[in-house]
């Protein structure tokens, strides 16, 4: 298990099979002046494909942080599970429905200490069974969202952003909910034109 993964957008690697350096650098200010945190969690392994399953090295939200950190100035993190999620998809899907039918919060293997420097939070997540995993309400619920701007960016089959606007609604309580971009994980990787747009209309495309 790493550790806290914190990079500069600008210079994460753009290559989708090659793993991301850990390390810590602190964000440049956007040219809107406002801070950004680009907060995500992934799974790789056996995946949903088009009706089948595919083996991915790097998973499809990964995959869209990256893409989406090659446009914007801010600070990555990588939400990692304590106990990992497993590589098998039908195990996968086992343990979210336990795990949303308990209401759980799986504990976070490499917290972040606070977010107060930031003024929008991206939180990028899959949408499994119609919801972002319940790991991303334990990264919430740790944090004082007021007056910030939560944009909720997921990867999906079918569901779009789920529920994720109405549950950022109530986990960042005094945040404003802003407009959020979803992506089928089978089309992840062909994104970027639909990725630069939606930055563009949200105010935080540089340049």
């Amino acid at each position: 298990m790493t550790g806290v993964q914190i990079t500069g957008c600008s210079t994460s690697p753009s290559s989708d099979d090659t793993p991301e350096e850990a390390g810590e650098r602190p964000a440049a200010a956007p040219s809107s002046g406002k801070r950004v945190l680009l907060a995500y969690f992934s799974r790789p392994g056996e995946n949903y494909f088009n009706g089948g399953r595919t083996n991915l090295k790097v998973g499809n939200t990964e995959v869209l942080a990256r893409m989406i950190s090659e446009h914007i100035e801010c600070d990555v993190h990588r939400i990692e599970a304590v106990d990992p999620y497993p590589d098998g998809y039908d195990a996968t899907v086992a343990r979210n429905v336990r795990e949303q039918d308990a209401d759980a919060r799986p504990a976070i293997a490499n917290p972040l200490s606070e977010i107060d420097r930031y003024d929008v939070v991206l939180l990028g997540s899959p949408i499994w069974n119609v919801r972002a995993p319940m790991i991303m309400s334990t990264f919430t619920e740790r944090f004082d969202f007021q007056g910030k701007t939560v944009h909720p960016v997921t990867t999906h089959a079918m569901s779009g952003l789920g529920t994720t606007e109405r549950d950022y609604a109530a986990s960042c309580p005094g945040a404003t909910i802003g407009e959020g971009f979803a992506v089928r994980g089978e089309e992840v990787r062909k994104a970027d034109a639909d990725v630069q747009t939606w930055l563009r209309r949200i105010g935080a495309l540089r340049g």
